[in-house]
């Protein structure tokens, strides 16, 4: 994730300082507080704060979660980086169909597993306990699990 600056300049940058901290909270009820006072602070932009309110159940969703787990899902540097990185195979050229596609992107996958082979999951036993309190994600980790 990348690091918040601590006086932000634009009125977008301040809008998005104050609904990141939404992810820092303990619990669903703190950040629905939070978010009203945003909804406040906020009111000259109502674009921007539809966005978020038409939205919001996604954010309360991750309290279903603990807070090491939030995190991970939370931060999308590496969904990120994975959309880039295909962006930048798909610039090179015309495709004559969706099979050549679908070859490169296999191709490129293969690159980034080589790529990430050694890179985990921070803090990934705190995260894989606290996965391991949801029922539904219990039953998929011991059917995937590869044993970090």
């Amino acid at each position: 994730m990348a690091k918040r600056k601590d006086t932000p300049n634009t009125p977008g940058e301040q809008i998005a300082q104050q609904i990141l901290a939404n992810y820092d909270f303990v619990n669903a009820d703190a950040t629905r507080q939070a978010f009203a006072e945003l909804k406040k602070d906020w009111s000259a932009y109502p674009g921007a704060i539809a966005v978020w309110e038409n939205n919001f159940i996604h954010v309360e969703q991750l309290f279903n979660y603990g807070s090491a787990v939030r995190k991970v899902m939370y931060t999308t540097n590496a969904i990120e980086s994975v959309n880039s990185s295909f962006r930048k195979v798909t610039k090179k050229g015309a495709f004559p169909n969706d099979t050549a596609v679908y070859k490169i992107f296999y191709l490129r996958i293969l690159e980034l597993y080589k790529k990430w082979e050694n890179h985990r999951v921070q803090n990934w036993a705190m995260v894989r306990n606290q996965l391991l309190i949801d029922d539904r994600m219990s039953s998929l980790m011991e059917r995937y699990d590869i044993g970090y």
